[in-house]
């Protein structure tokens, strides 16, 4: 699946993401069309799709049961980018700059950020002892969604910028009652 990526990535640089086939990322990759779409149901996917939501989960359900959830949510996220290596890093804005410019993807983005805060909702309201149908913990999980989705707006215009230290800021932001 990373081959897959890394090629399509490099297509999309060369030649355009609109101007890049399935057909020439399967053959970049060495692999059949059909066996790009037992990877990814879509050309958006092979962008979309990443690996971090099992870690966030584990990152989030190690921290300490003393933290708020926003304190955990935050800990966690950002636990996971200290982590990255610069080459993934350097991937990671470079798909953030590509979600956030083309049309499709930024759609494809919205339901991929929609599935995250069902995520969210559920791994909140199993730490606070509260169901997931709960309005207060939906929103609190739309707030986490919606704090990262302006730190990916605000890093695909601001690329120069350290993606970890936004996301610090914007829920010490949040976590000071977002004084403006």
């Amino acid at each position: 699946m990373a081959n897959v990526q890394m090629h399509a990535m490099r297509l999309f640089r060369e030649l355009g993401y609109n101007a890049t086939t399935v057909e020439q990322i399967a053959e970049a990759a060495e692999i059949s069309p059909s066996t790009f779409f037992r990877y990814f149901s879509t050309k958006e996917d092979v962008v979309i799709t990443d690996n971090y939501d099992p870690l966030l989960i584990a990152a989030f359900e190690d921290q300490p049961s003393d933290l708020s959830p926003l304190q955990a949510v935050r800990n966690a996220m950002l636990s996971g980018m200290v982590d990255m290596s610069p080459d993934e890093l350097d991937t990671m804005r470079e798909r953030n700059q590509l979600i956030m410019t083309v049309p499709e993807l930024r759609g494809a983005s919205l339901n991929n950020l929609i599935q995250t805060m069902q995520l969210f909702t559920e791994l909140v309201a199993k730490r606070v002892g509260r169901k997931p149908d709960d309005l207060a913990v939906r929103t609190f999980a739309g707030i986490v969604v919606g704090v990262n989705i302006s730190v990916m707006l605000y890093y695909a215009e601001n690329p120069d910028k350290d993606f970890s230290k936004l996301m610090d800021e914007a829920f010490s932001n949040l976590e000071n009652g977002l004084p403006l």
